[in-house]
């Protein structure tokens, strides 16, 4: 019998703290929910490790939020979660930046952390063929 939490549950438990960090402009919040050695692409160049993400969230403005939508997931092993999401950046002086997103969770002695994150920019006519 495998006891393991549900993909989609998994994930929610992080993202929304994630989200909730991102939305309360908590860098070093946002920075705790992923491995120390997690490998994080966000729309600026990558960085391996946490200080990278919480660096990356301090340098995004004031009033910035998220929401998000779980597309699909997968689980390639027992302690991985694998999820492909829309996510929707709204700021409080411009439109809008919708992307899509991709994490993977790896279970840690601690809990589900972030491990990987890569944000996708698609052009307009690409995002809308989803």
């Amino acid at each position: 019998m495998d006891d393991a939490p549900a993909d989609e549950t998994v994930l929610r438990e992080v993202l929304d703290r994630w989200k909730d960090a991102v939305d309360r402009r908590e860098p070093e919040r946002v920075a705790a929910l992923f491995t120390e050695d997690a490998v994080f692409q966000g729309l600026h160049p990558y960085s391996v490790g946490r200080p990278g993400v919480a660096a990356y969230y301090a340098a995004q403005p004031a009033g910035l939020t998220a929401e998000y939508t779980i597309l699909t997931t997968n689980r390639p092993a027992r302690d991985l979660v694998l999820g492909y999401l829309a996510v929707d950046f709204s700021f409080t002086d411009r439109p809008t930046l919708s992307v899509f997103l991709g994490v993977l969770l790896r279970r840690t002695a601690t809990g589900w952390a972030i491990a990987h994150y890569q944000v996708s920019l698609l052009p307009p006519e690409a995002a809308e063929e989803q």
